[in-house]
């Protein structure tokens, strides 16, 4: 088995996509299981895409052949069949890691915890969810706690909510812009005074190389926290985007609240709304992440200045014009 080649399921969404992008250039051989063809801005130069589903398990067994990292990036979209779809994928995942004795990378959310460890979150925080996604997450670790007791190895590395110039799937580019259009207003999901973690997505998966460089110092079982870009009073990633848009000769953007009352009457008919509505409680309250543990092996954490990371989000969501002043 080659020890640089890496499975990336959901190489097609924002974070696979860019741990993809990542690891190819850290030298990694990587190889992507897709439905269809690779859509705009997925990684092509250097991947070897196979086609195959993530449901399907004797898909991913041969994708898997030969892999010493399986990298489980692939959430259902917008939220949806959660309960019907997320174990069954990461079983699919465990039956290839046991099959090549492979690691398992999964990007992890702070959905498995509840406010009874708010507002800073460790690694061996209890895990209490009040959400149904919530504990589908912490049903999904559990499995894989007990593939690492059984032969596979498995790294978590969690993180908060995600943007970037590749992620379309995100509060930043649903909730508080409008991807392909100039940024004139930006919504504030989150009661002002109360923080909120961001994580910027190259920053996270450069991280996971990282770790993967060092998977032979780390634990069966290895989880990590980052620390991404704390938000002290959830006014502060609006107003990196404001600098940036008048940098970019754009008129300062209004701030509004974010329309939750809307969300509210519309969410008994659209499923996705039922959904997002679920996961207010997380900008109620402030939720941070310590990321001692992974200084303490890594030395220090990833990090793209604010604005830089704010600029190229919005170039790649075609919120800016490509011409900078």
């Amino acid at each position: 088995m080659d020890n640089s080649r890496v499975l990336v399921l959901g190489a097609t969404g924002g974070i696979g996509g860019e741990v993809a992008r990542q690891l190819l250039a850290a030298g990694w051989q990587v190889r992507a299981l897709r439905r269809g063809s690779p859509p705009a801005g997925a990684p092509q130069e250097g991947l070897d895409w196979v086609a195959g589903d993530v449901m399907n398990r004797a898909d991913v067994l041969a994708a898997a052949v030969g892999c010493s990292v399986i990298v489980h990036a692939v959430n259902p979209p917008g939220y949806q069949r959660w309960a019907e779809l997320v174990l069954p994928m990461i079983d699919n995942t465990i039956a290839a890691a046991r099959a090549q004795g492979a690691t398992i990378v999964l990007p992890g959310t702070v959905y498995n915890y509840g406010p009874s460890v708010f507002p800073v979150l460790q690694e061996d925080s209890p895990q209490q969810p009040l959400t149904r996604k919530g504990a589908i997450r912490v049903a999904l670790e559990d499995r894989l706690q007990l593939a690492s007791q059984q032969g596979c190895r498995v790294l978590v590395v969690r993180a908060g909510d995600f943007f970037g110039p590749q992620v379309g799937n995100s509060w930043f580019a649903q909730g508080l812009v409008k991807p392909g259009q100039p940024v004139k207003r930006v919504y504030l999901p989150g009661s002002r005074g109360v923080g909120h973690q961001w994580s910027y997505v190259p920053d996270v998966a450069r991280t996971m190389v990282a770790l993967l460089q060092r998977r032979d110092q780390l634990a069966p079982f290895a989880s990590f926290h980052t620390a991404g870009h704390w938000d002290a009073d959830g006014t502060q990633m609006a107003a990196a985007i404001s600098r940036v848009v008048l940098r970019h000769g754009g008129a300062k953007p209004t701030l509004r609240a974010f329309p939750w009352w809307l969300i509210t009457l519309a969410s008994p008919f659209v499923s996705t709304l039922r959904e997002l509505r679920e996961m207010r409680y997380l900008w109620q309250q402030p939720v941070s992440m310590n990321n001692g543990k992974l200084l303490a092996l890594l030395g220090q954490e990833p990090h793209t200045p604010l604005e830089q990371a704010v600029q190229l989000t919005l170039e790649g969501l075609g919120c800016l014009s490509s011409q900078a002043v």
